[in-house]
């Protein structure tokens, strides 16, 4: 109980600090009130979203290791599919300029408690050690030094958006990298050594599978919002 309530909790607040993110631009873009009907369509996205994943994570109809991965058709794809077509979308729109760049890269350091969750989580029994820092999942390294990186590239007069950006890519690619072991844990675990998939199907339901339809995408999506950004400021 307690460990879903980690989950539970680290979702409410990543959900939280995309309204404040979503709210702070939103009141330097527009007058009311164009704010009101945006923050009220910001909101209710988001519940709506989490009532979904609530709905299906209950389901049995995710508890399968055929192919292709019924999770990742429900959870991961749809939000990945959002984040490509809702960023392309903006990418010249005004409001992205009032995004608050500098807590938008902090904000990358939740992932810290993800991971922490996941080594929790290999204890209990949820999750095969080779998904956390205790095998080859390197994200909690990446979130790390996210602080630092901030410290550094924020640090003076100007700040350096480059670096910045490139660590969004980076956090991209150690993204990818994570998903690449859960998924060959599943369908090639003789690269682990074993002769059957290693993840538990518990670690798809309710609420552990937050972290496929929620806190990952949510990284992603930050990430892909944040370069998008920075390319527009960088191209003035």
């Amino acid at each position: 109980m307690t460990l879903q309530l980690g989950y539970l909790t680290l979702t409410l607040v990543v959900c939280l600090l995309l309204i404040y993110f979503g709210f702070t631009t939103i009141n330097k873009t527009y007058d009311e009130p164009t704010r009101k009907r945006k923050k009220t369509v910001l909101v209710l996205s988001i519940i709506l979203w989490q009532v979904y994943l609530g709905i299906v994570g209950a389901t049995e109809f995710i508890l399968s290791y055929s192919f292709p991965p019924r999770f990742a058709i429900t959870m991961i794809i749809p939000a990945f599919i959002f984040t490509g077509v809702f960023v392309y979308r903006n990418r010249n729109k005004a409001w992205l300029l009032n995004l608050p760049t500098k807590q938008v890269f902090f904000f990358q350091s939740f992932r810290i408690l993800v991971e922490s969750l996941f080594v929790a989580s290999v204890g209990a029994g949820i999750l095969h050690k080779e998904a956390s820092i205790e095998g080859y999942n390197f994200d909690m390294v990446y979130a790390l030094t996210v602080p630092f990186v901030g410290l550094i590239a924020f640090s003076g007069q100007s700040s350096n958006l480059k670096l910045i950006r490139f660590w969004n890519y980076l956090g991209l690619v150690v993204l990818a990298s994570v998903i690449f072991v859960f998924m060959t844990s599943i369908y090639a675990p003789e690269l682990y050594g074993a002769d059957k998939p290693l993840l538990p199907l518990k670690a798809i339901t309710y609420p552990y599978g937050l972290v496929a339809g929620c806190l990952m995408p949510v990284a992603a999506f930050m990430h892909v919002l944040s370069i998008a950004q920075l390319n527009r400021i960088l191209r003035n």
